[in-house]
């Protein structure tokens, strides 16, 4: 798969959405406040990695009781709720296995979705838990945890879907306004199939209102997000689309969503896989991800090296 190409042109919401938004836009005013309350404490980070050891940043989080999570601000994957306080599945999952790694406390650090990788390599925060696509591009940056789960696209479209849109080619060969996230692999997956009129937007409550108002025809994104933004958002003007299967290279693909490390730090990984691994077995690893959206069908067995080579 190619790395997708970021583009640079990006919406903005107006300046006073209605009441049913308030779930979606309590996240991305929480998360501004949190990635405030992050930068104070970024310089404290210090590189414990080691030549060819595997890295000792297990044993740091060990001693000081606290891992900082990257997160993009995204439903289900990793936000903050009304309450004020971190969840999303990313979230959830990390908790439940840091908690049996002897790491007793796990903290946000809100950033965009495109600034992930950079915050991560850059020492911001010590894993990514933001559900990130894994890529080849993207294992040449960072070293992923086995998926927790796979996935394909969804379009959110005007209700009743005037346009008929339920394939990336449906978007290409109808001329359809298309939007998507900054970052998102789903650019890739329109320019495969000749998607011209693409832009890209800050956010999922962006997306949404700018189908709802009619400034795009449909804002593509994971299966998962676009099935919970629709709800949560509580209008009676958008619908979420079927699954879709994105095309790349002329093959369909499925995507897998992980975590991210650094990658000297293959001994955090590793010990993470492990941990991993038994909620898979188990089954608890749906059952904590379920409240979220998940499905059975969405869960995988899939590692991360066969998507790094894929």
């Amino acid at each position: 798969m190619a790395r997708p190409r970021q583009r640079t042109t990006q919406g903005t919401a107006p300046n006073r959405p209605g009441p049913r938004r308030r779930a979606l836009l309590t996240g991305a005013a929480a998360l501004g406040t949190a990635a405030t309350l992050g930068l104070t404490s970024a310089c404290s980070r210090v590189d414990t990695s080691d030549d060819g050891d595997g890295g000792r940043l297990l044993e740091r989080l060990r001693a000081q009781g606290t891992v900082r999570l990257g997160l993009a601000g995204e439903q289900p994957f990793g936000y903050i709720g009304k309450d004020g306080r971190m969840t999303g599945s990313a979230p959830v999952v990390a908790r439940r296995i840091f908690r049996e790694l002897g790491v007793a406390k796990v903290e946000p650090f809100p950033t965009e979705f495109g600034s992930l990788i950079a915050g991560l390599n850059s020492l911001q925060f010590d894993v990514v838990a933001a559900g990130m696509y894994i890529t080849p591009a993207r294992c040449e940056q960072v070293i992923f945890a086995d998926p927790e789960y796979q996935m394909r696209s969804a379009f959110v479209v005007p209700k009743g879907n005037p346009r008929k849109l339920r394939s990336y080619r449906d978007i290409a060969e109808s001329g359809a306004r298309m939007t998507t996230g900054v970052g998102y692999a789903e650019i890739a997956y329109a320019e495969e199939a000749g998607v011209r009129n693409l832009r890209t937007l800050p956010d999922q409550l962006a997306g949404l209102l700018a189908v709802e108002q009619g400034r795009a025809d449909v804002f593509v994104s994971t299966a998962v997000a676009v099935r919970n933004a629709v709800r949560n958002s509580g209008s009676s003007r958008i619908e979420a689309t079927e699954e879709v299967t994105p095309y790349l290279d002329g093959k369909p693909v499925v995507d897998t969503g992980a975590f991210a490390f650094r990658s000297p730090e293959t001994a955090l990984r590793d010990a993470f896989n492990r941990e991993l691994r038994t909620l898979k077995r188990s089954g608890e690893l749906l059952e904590l991800m379920r409240p979220f959206g998940y499905t059975k069908d969405e869960m995988t067995t899939l590692t991360a090296e066969e998507k790094c080579r894929s």
